[in-house]
């Protein structure tokens, strides 16, 4: 399912407008990345939580060549799912 697809969905599935249902997408999607850009998590209780990890600078093998390379440091977002769409997946 792709960003429009879900917009149909969210409209259809609320009886709302598709442009009301973008708006509200576009909604979770800012404020879920501006509280991660501050360094905090976003919890939807049963759904999962969003949070920002740090991952350590450390040395790779660049697959072409076989030479030895720095990954520098970088912070990533991990998604743990919570029990609700675990099971529901499952």
């Amino acid at each position: 399912m792709n960003k429009s697809e879900l917009i149909d969905a969210m409209a259809a599935d609320a009886g709302i407008s598709k442009a009301a249902a973008k708006s509200a997408l576009d909604s979770l999607t800012s404020n879920v990345t501006s509280t991660l850009k501050g360094g905090g998590k976003v919890s939807l209780v049963g759904w999962g939580t969003w949070s920002v990890s740090n991952r350590a600078a450390r040395t790779g093998r660049n697959p072409q060549t076989g030479a030895t390379i720095q990954i520098a440091a970088k912070n990533v977002v991990k998604f743990k799912a919570g029990a609700g769409l675990s099971g529901a997946v499952n």
